[in-house]
């Protein structure tokens, strides 16, 4: 199936950097909003939800910008999911990007998902 790329734009209210950082490119912080739990082996990232389980490999990260991480379905496809940090220049506001694919039929439902969890990652750290 072919998936296309869709992006998100989230603006997110008082929060800090490190703080946003720490939530979304830690496994400590992933498993506070986006799973139940997050292990870690090298650059293969395990997410539990209650009893399922989904591997990820994280591709590529840069502290306080984004982090990447590829499902381990998708592998040897360009297929990829990231969250990504902007900071606007002039205002200093902080919107918090995700860049993922779905096939046709699917995306609607992806955006839904992304927005329940980032609805949870607001509510966790008081965003």
């Amino acid at each position: 199936m072919s998936k296309s790329l869709f992006s998100i734009e989230y603006p997110l209210d008082n929060v800090s950097l490190t703080v946003l950082w720490n939530s979304i490119g830690t496994p400590l912080g992933l498993s506070e909003w986006f799973a139940d739990g997050v292990t870690v082996n090298e650059n293969e990232y395990t997410f539990s939800w209650e009893k399922y389980e989904q591997t990820a490999f994280l591709l590529q990260t840069k502290q306080n910008q984004f982090i990447r991480f590829q499902w381990e379905e998708d592998a040897g496809t360009d297929y990829y999911f990231e969250l990504l940090i902007n900071v606007v220049p002039i205002t200093g506001d902080i919107i918090l990007i995700v860049n993922d694919f779905a096939g046709k039929d699917e995306q609607e439902d992806a955006i839904l998902l992304w927005n329940k969890q980032i609805a949870e990652l607001r509510r966790k750290t008081g965003m």
